[in-house]
Formats: C-alpha cells, structure tokens, sequence
C-alpha cells in the first residue's frame, strides 16, 4: 500500500499546484496489474477511467508521427484519449458478481482442461480398443469410465468371464451394464484390432489421463455448486431463471461478465458492452458491409449467444419469433439469432431493473391486424 499512498499524494500535490478540484486516473486495462489499483483509487473518492487498448494501439501515431512503443509515450497517448473523452467509467462491482466473473472464469479453465484429457482417451481407445465404442458412445458416462479403470485392454478382457466383469462394474457403480453388455465386450475383445505391442505402456499413459480427468471433473462440480449459491444471493436471478432455456451456468456467465443488470440503461447498453453493437463502413455513395463490432467482453458475447441458442432451442417464444424471422421476413438463420440476441438484451435488463416476472405475451411476435 505504500506505492499507492505515495500515487495519492502525488495527485493530491499536482491538484494543489494546478488549482484543480477533481483528478481523472485513466489506464489501460491489458493484463491484471491495474484491477487492484483502480479498486484502491475508488475508494479513495478519486475517478478512475479505462481506454479502450485497441484505441490505444491506434492513437500512438497520432503523437509524433512514428510506430515507436515505450512506457512514456503509452501514458502520454492515455493521457490524450482521456482528455478528449475516450473513456468509459470503471464501474464498482458488488461481491456477488465479482464471485461469479472469478468462479466463471476458472470454470472455462477447468473445462479446457476436462476436454482436453476426453480428447485423449478417446484417442487412446482409438488406438488400443476401437471397438469399445460399440459399447459405450460416450465415454464421459460412468461406465464407460469404470470399464477404463477396471479393465480397459483388449488382452485383460479376452481371459474374463461376463460375471467377472459385472462385479467389477458393481464395485464403482450402483446403477450398471448388465450380462448381455458384458458378453458383448468379451466378444469384440476377442476380435479387436486395437494395437497389441506396448501393452504396459498404453496402460500406464490411460491411467495418468484418467487421473487427468477426475482432476478436472472434481473442481467443476465444486465450482458449478459455488456458482448456483451465489446467484442465489441475487435478486433478481430467481425470476430470471425462470425463463425456459436459461440455465444456471449461463446466466452466471453473463451476470459475471456485465455485472449488475440494473445498473444498464438500457438493453442496448449491454449489447455493447459485449461489443454486440453494429459497425458500418461507407464513404459516399458506398456502403460496406455492416459488421458486429466486437470491441467488448468476449465471454459475455459467448455467453449472449449460448442463451440464444438454448432459448431457440427450448423457450415456446423465442422459438416463434425465429420461425417467424426465417419463415415470413425469411432472414438467414444466423442473422435471426443477432437480432434474438438484441431482443434477450432488453428483456433481462428490463426484467433486473424494474424486477418484473418474465411474460411471455411481451416476447411473443405482433400479429398484423386484419385490412
């Protein structure tokens, strides 16, 4: 604390200097070193502001005419952008959605993690049992998992009895394959063209990916439980979870991402803050094509969208109001679910700020009156 008390005395010397009665701290938010900082700042009533870094990147030419980069000249070109107003308020954020922003994005990290040692037990069978998938289709489920345990080799399951392997299932799972699975897999065994050489080596390399995977799948299910308590500390979130197609992870998502939902003004405003909102490129009588932004939170883009599709998918409204853009205005698919992703926007920020019900007469689309 003792650098950040010496940056305040400093502001507090040069306001005095000036004569000036506020301070604007302006900083360019790459990487993590400015988020304790701008938190410490806020509370000492001083106001702190971000530029955006792509804007950054663009103005430093604009100074002395070069593509040079130094620490001097990136403060000075911050400097600029704040002074001409290219800024946006660091909006505080409470200690739910701040729990959700950390909880979602050590989930992402997590499920990387998860699907990468799935990727490579599904290439381990590939290569030593192919025929295991005409057991298990999926081999995140619990038996296929028992059966890479207890016995994942052709040469293991060739010298077994079907009981034999019936019991082995029964001592990781109360709910199993029966008889007819287990003479199925003796059967195919016997027949694999799964590689033969190696044989103690595969094994040792699928038990360091099965340790891979439960060293991911334990902590999801820790984070996943975390992330339903906290956004039962929120409001809203309740009546928001009501909406058929909006599950707990990604109203997390978004909620971590955008933060307080009724502190937006509007819809719009979530939009871009997502870098949702539209960009056109014309000079005179050409118009170019007009393209999503994409200056914003890429998560909650990601997010945005995943609720679009689950609400197209499952929700009786949204799934009419697509039917309706593809069908009757005959739009493409995709630029029917933008527009839907707009239509999502404004109806949690209008449900959080005036912490309304969802109605689903409100989304329904307008039926044109009889001429």
């Amino acid at each position: 604390e003792v650098g950040f008390t010496r940056l305040l005395e400093w502001i507090k010397g040069l306001k005095a200097v000036k004569n000036f009665d506020k301070a604007i701290v302006g900083m360019e938010p790459t990487g993590h070193y400015w988020i304790n900082l701008s938190k410490w700042l806020y509370e000492q009533n001083i106001d702190v502001v971000s530029v955006n870094p792509h804007l950054v990147k663009k103005n430093k030419e604009n100074r002395d005419n070069t593509q040079s980069k130094s620490d001097k000249k990136d403060a000075l070109v911050i400097a600029d952008m704040v002074k001409n107003g290219y800024y946006a308020f660091i909006r505080p954020t409470s200690e739910p959605f701040e729990k959700l922003r950390v909880l979602m994005a050590n989930r992402d990290v997590i499920v990387k993690r998860l699907v990468s040692s799935i990727n490579q037990i599904n290439r381990w069978v590939d290569i030593v049992f192919p025929e295991l998938r005409q057991v298990f289709k999926d081999f995140k489920g619990k038996g296929a998992i028992a059966t890479l345990r207890l016995f994942p080799t052709p040469r293991e399951l060739r010298s077994m009895e079907a009981q034999d392997i019936v019991k082995g299932w029964k001592t990781l799972m109360k709910r199993h394959a029966g008889f007819k699975k287990a003479q199925l897999l003796i059967e195919l065994a016997k027949h694999s063209v799964g590689s033969h050489q190696a044989h103690d080596a595969y094994k040792l390399h699928l038990e360091q990916l099965l340790e891979e995977f439960d060293l991911a799948t334990a902590p999801l299910e820790r984070v996943e439980k975390e992330v339903t308590d906290v956004l039962k500390q929120i409001p809203f979130a309740r009546k928001l979870l009501a909406i058929k197609g909006i599950s707990e992870i990604t109203l997390a998502g978004i909620l971590g991402e955008a933060g307080d939902l009724s502190g937006f003004a509007h819809g719009n405003s979530l939009l871009r803050h997502g870098g949702l909102h539209l960009a056109e490129a014309s000079s005179g009588k050409w118009k170019g094509q007009i393209v999503l932004s994409k200056r914003g939170r890429s998560r909650l883009r990601r997010f945005l969208y995943l609720a679009t599709m689950s609400l197209v998918m499952n929700n009786p409204e949204f799934k009419e109001l697509h039917s309706n853009n593809v069908k009757v205005k005959k739009m493409k698919k995709m630029k029917s679910i933008m527009k839907l992703i707009g239509k999502l926007a404004r109806i949690l920020v209008g449900m959080a700020r005036r912490n309304e019900s969802y109605c689903p007469r409100k989304v329904q689309p307008l039926t044109p009156l009889a001429a």
